[in-house]
């Protein structure tokens, strides 16, 4: 008898969804929805207003409005019937919150608060919370908290605790009125399910939860602020569950809501790029992964737990049980390249990409690889939404170096693809100097599956072979194996990426030569990294200030 099982992938500005044969792997159908409101960074949809600097805001009506398009859809185009379903698999960005009431329902849903911007969903690239973060990484340092290690040294404005501190001080009405602060992926199963839950990848990654140990005291809180001194009791209520553990199943209401069948078990939910392992075959010592999208996420599988300051964390059973799970990336990928497509041209370029047929990305990028390593004489630093490692600083920002009045858009471009792969080989090398094995690459996403130009930069950069994976969904991938795990089709994450994964055929080696050139390149890279990064020259923070203090 066929099993299948669904994953949902909710990305930055889309939600996904496979249908999976969990007896062969093979993804029978797939489902794709844009939000509405996509992001909301510089006016808030239901009233109008300017957003503050560094706000990336959401509207969780449009999660709801993708879960009940891609669930009836995804099962239409597999051609199987809703009762053929045994599991769900929910993936979210994170940390990617929102306040709720004690039925779940989100603050911004009520008219007193529909104008408040706290009300809403704070998206993982939400860094505002700056300060907040800054004061909470005084406190934790000063009192020697030994979870901030397994932070890599500092908790981010992306993480859980600076915006909930955030809305405290900005907005007490929000966290008053607020029966609890959810990860968006729990609150969806919480929508499926009527059970709530916090997945543990979510808490032990964003919210400085160690497993046996709990979240941080309630006298580091109080430390911070004394209204912070029982938010863990008071707004964090719910129970951890581990990944592939059942949250519940579907209800009746929410059944009739997103065309899935009643009683189908649903999975606690992930971290969308930490759930992409077992799809990945990512199970193993060394192994390594990466998921490239709107930012990058990297993943190193290990034996066991090292210090590794700069990274966004280690956790033990953090993409797999029974092994650490390494996280570090990039707050900026693909949103650099569209940058440049939509900023960085001219009339001419829009002129060629309208005549041909083709986006202007696609043009920049097939101008760029036209260049040899080296050639267009620019180099960047890759901050244009601030550096999550090694610096961890969502302050910083964008730079280049070397332009001319002779200077092209693809070389701005080629640029940017460049400082991606530099700031991606500054954090392979922080691995391999604190002693953790790196063994092979293996790269999902859709710029890893549609741009080979990127992909071959990359393994040049890096000097290692990328392998590309064969599925083009990981994140929902990897959900549907959750949702295998959670209705008990495998008995063990080893077994069923045995069957539902898969790495392709395609891999980039890299050009020595190339490499040679990107060595330098490189060398140059870091030194602006330390100058502009580490405190040698602060203009970039200083330049912030005064544009906050001008939008006043």
């Amino acid at each position: 008898m066929a099993t299948y099982t669904i994953g949902v992938d909710f990305g930055s500005l889309s939600c996904r969804a496979v249908l999976v044969d969990t007896k062969t792997g093979k993804e029978l159908g797939e489902a794709t929805m844009e939000y509405p409101h996509a992001v909301m960074d510089t006016v808030l949809a239901a009233s109008g207003a300017r957003l503050p600097a560094n706000y990336a805001l959401q509207d969780p009506a449009d999660y709801i409005a993708a879960l009940t398009f891609v669930l009836p859809a995804v099962i239409k185009e597999a051609g199987v019937s809703p009762e053929e379903v045994v599991g769900i698999g929910v993936d979210f960005t994170c940390c990617t919150m929102l306040p709720v009431r004690a039925d779940g329902t989100p603050l911004c849903f009520e008219e007193a608060f529909s104008h408040d911007p706290h009300a809403y969903v704070k998206m993982w690239k939400h860094h505002a919370a700056q300060p907040y973060a800054d004061r909470i990484n005084a406190v934790a340092r000063a009192r020697g908290e030994r979870w901030l290690t397994r932070a890599g040294g500092a908790v981010s404005s992306e993480f859980m605790f600076p915006k909930i501190y955030q809305i405290l001080d900005e907005a007490p009405a929000v966290y008053d009125a607020a029966y609890a602060f959810m990860e968006a992926g729990d609150w969806i199963t919480y929508q499926l399910t009527g059970t709530p839950a916090c997945a543990y990848q979510f808490a032990a990654y964003k919210s400085q939860y160690t497993l046996g140990e709990g979240y941080p005291t309630e006298d580091f809180f109080a430390a911070v602020d004394e209204r912070l001194r029982h938010v863990v009791r008071d707004k964090l209520p719910y129970p951890i569950l581990p990944q592939g553990a059942p949250v519940g199943r579907v209800t009746g209401e929410a059944a009739q809501r997103f065309g899935i069948a009643e009683g189908t078990v649903v999975a606690a939910a992930a971290p969308d790029a930490h759930v992409a392992a077992p799809a990945l075959a990512a199970c193993r010592n060394g192994d390594v992964y990466a998921v490239l999208g709107t930012s990058a996420c990297f993943f190193v599988v290990g034996e066991r737990e090292l210090p590794v300051p700069g990274i966004c964390g280690v956790q033990p059973n953090g993409v797999v049980p029974g092994l650490f799970g390494y996280e570090a990336g990039l707050c900026c990928l693909g949103d650099h390249f569209a940058y440049a497509a939509d900023k960085l041209t001219s009339p001419a370029y829009v002129e060629e990409a309208k005549a041909r047929g083709i986006s202007m990305l696609r043009l920049l990028i097939e101008k760029a690889s036209l260049k040899a390593p080296g050639a267009s004489g620019v180099l960047a630093l890759n901050w244009w939404n601030g550096n999550r490692c090694i610096l961890g600083n969502s302050d910083l920002s964008g730079v280049f170096v070397g332009m001319t009045l002779g200077t092209a858009p693809e070389d701005l471009m080629r640029a940017l693809i460049e400082a991606t792969a530099f700031g991606t080989r500054n954090i392979f090398e922080n691995f391999r100097a604190c002693g953790v094995e790196i063994a092979g690459l293996v790269v999902s996403g859709g710029i890893a599956r549609k741009d080979p130009f990127t992909m071959q930069l990359y393994a040049d950069v890096l000097n290692m072979d990328i392998r590309i994976a064969k599925t083009s969904q990981a994140p929902a991938l990897g959900s549907a194996i959750n949702g295998a795990m959670a209705a008990g089709v495998f008995a063990s994450y080893e077994e069923a990426s045995a069957v539902m994964s898969g790495v392709g055929e395609t891999v980039y080696h890299p050009n020595p030569a190339a490499t040679a050139v990107y060595d330098k390149l490189y060398a140059e890279y870091k030194k602006l990294h330390d100058y502009f990064g580490r405190g040698e020259n602060n203009v970039m923070l200083t330049l912030r200030q005064l544009a906050a203090e001008a939008g006043k």
